[in-house]
This record gives structure tokens, C-alpha cells and sequence, in this order.
């Protein structure tokens, strides 16, 4: 009875850790303007290969967007680890979905940019900002990424890469697609 007991409390401090976790507070000094909780603002993408994606359409996933551009060194870095970390453990799974969204580059520059790095998750124009600056304030660096839940809204924040951030984010999208 006592193991039964100890389990059950050891079952909900985790839990409770996880839901501290996805609820965390984003400093203000990351420059978002969306808020943990918020709906995920409503817009419409192209990819690389000219598909063109609703947000709304995604709901239902998990999902994870990632901005960049080829001239961010951080991204550079970030991403092989977005690419094996994540992508290639997620990417057959059809309750997740995960797009990197270029800052405002011209559709051959973001082709490229995905072979040097190399990724072959699904990379997204933005032109002129159209969609960063519903997330992000004008000025505010690229190399950031936003977890969305299966209901569509925000659970989760990045800015720059900082393992101990990244490995918190992994654990979010884990616990998410559970």
C-alpha cells in the first residue's frame, strides 16, 4: 500500500512539473507578443515546394514552429538538433507538425539554406515578416521557436538555443503527443 501510495505522489509531482513546465513565463526580453495560452494567431504559409498551409488546418497536431534564416548563425546551430532531435523522431507521426518559417528570403536562398545545414523538415517563406511579426516585436531576432497544442494554443516558447531550453522543449512536445 505504501508503494502505491508513494507512486501515486511521485505520478503527480511529475505531472504537476510538466504542467509547470508548459506554463512557464516567457521574460520579456525575448520580444514576443503572443502570450503561454494564447490561441496561435491565424495565417496562412507557402513551402518551399509551393504547398500552401492554414494554421487552422493543422489543428488536431501538435505543432512546432520554427523561425530562421539563413543568415542567423544561432539557427545554424539549432537546427541539426531540430532536424535529429525532434524531426526524425516526430515525422511520421500524424498528430505532429513542424514547419520552419524564414524570415524573408527569397524561396531559392531558403532551398539552399536547407542543404547546407542539411534539414528536410518543411521550411516556409515569410515574406516581408507577415507572419514573425504576429509573433515576434519588430526588430526581434529570428532563432526561436513556439509549441502549439492539439487545441491550437501556445504552450510553450523559445528564444536563441540554450540546451537546457531545447531539452525542456523536447519534454513538452513528448508529453504533448502522449
Amino acid at each position: 500500500m505504501k508503494k502505491i501510495i508513494l507512486l501515486l505522489v511521485l505520478g503527480l509531482s511529475f505531472s504537476g512539473a510538466m504542467a509547470q513546465t508548459v506554463q512557464k513565463e516567457i521574460p520579456a526580453d525575448y520580444g514576443y507578443l503572443v502570450k503561454i495560452g494564447q490561441q496561435v494567431p491565424d495565417f496562412s504559409m507557402t513551402t518551399t515546394d509551393g504547398k500552401t498551409i492554414k494554421i487552422a488546418d493543422l489543428k488536431g497536431k501538435v505543432i512546432m514552429l520554427q523561425f530562421t534564416a539563413s543568415w542567423c548563425g544561432v539557427c545554424r546551430k539549432e537546427m541539426p538538433h531540430i532536424e535529429t532531435d525532434i524531426w526524425n523522431k516526430y515525422k511520421t507521426d500524424k498528430n505532429f507538425a513542424l514547419f520552419g518559417i524564414d524570415l524573408d528570403e527569397p524561396v531559392e536562398k531558403v532551398k539552399e539554406f536547407a542543404k547546407q545545414i542539411p534539414v528536410t523538415y518543411p521550411l516556409a517563406l515569410d515574406p516581408k515578416g507577415g507572419i514573425f511579426y504576429r509573433f515576434a516585436e519588430k526588430g526581434a531576432g529570428v532563432t526561436r521557436n513556439v509549441i502549439i497544442d492539439k487545441a491550437g494554443k501556445i504552450v510553450y516558447m523559445t528564444r536563441l538555443y540554450k540546451e537546457e531550453e531545447f531539452a525542456e522543449m523536447k519534454s513538452v512536445i513528448a508529453d504533448l503527443l502522449k
